[in-house]
């Protein structure tokens, strides 16, 4: 979770000639979890999880979805300072885990596009329970991640004879290496 706080101002009526009472700071929780992702879907009917900008309306509109703060002033979001964009961003991109992977081969991509729907359908097929919905949503993914690779089948034994055909393989290699005949 991620709190930040809202710092406060004062405001000055023009027409009046005086200052208006002045708004508090605010703190607000967030959490950015796949329910977030959902939320945010949900509103503006379009994938999150895809690559390309968005507008300021779409990025004012996820921090929102990402409040947990019971009976929060959402409209003080619009006031978020930089620094609070900042941290939200840094908040976003941590891994939120200690699970790490080793270098994986490169893939080219399946085209599909990851929509909320689809996280909460690997979630039922990997038995993972919606509570994790709530989760920090890197961390999600590391678990799904994680379930796929455990549910793999083993990668495919050689036959005898394409065993013996790398170990000959093998052994003209050393053989011309070495420069022996045996």
């Amino acid at each position: 979770m991620l709190r930040i706080v809202i710092e406060g101002t004062e405001l000055f009526d023009e027409e009046k000639q005086e200052f208006l009472p002045p708004i508090e700071d605010v703190v607000l929780d967030l959490e950015h979890s796949l329910l977030s992702v959902s939320k945010w879907e949900s509103k503006y009917e379009k994938p999150f999880l895809v690559k390309g900008d968005k507008s300021r309306d779409e990025i004012f509109g996820y921090i929102k979805a990402m409040v947990v703060t019971p009976d929060a002033d959402l409209d003080a979001v619009d006031r978020c300072s930089q620094q609070n964009l900042n941290d939200v961003q840094a908040y976003i991109d941590s891994s939120q885990t200690a699970t790490t992977f080793g270098q994986m081969p490169e893939r080219p991509g399946s085209g599909e596009i990851v929509t909320s729907e689809l996280v909460y359908w690997w979630m039922t097929n990997f038995n993972i329970p919606f509570e994790c919905e709530r989760w920090h949503l890197n961390r999600l993914f590391a678990l799904i991640r994680i379930a796929n690779i455990k549910n793999q089948k083993p990668g495919k034994k050689m036959s005898p004879g394409e065993l013996a055909r790398r170990n000959r393989d093998l052994n003209e290699k050393r053989r011309s290496e070495l420069g022996t005949n045996g």
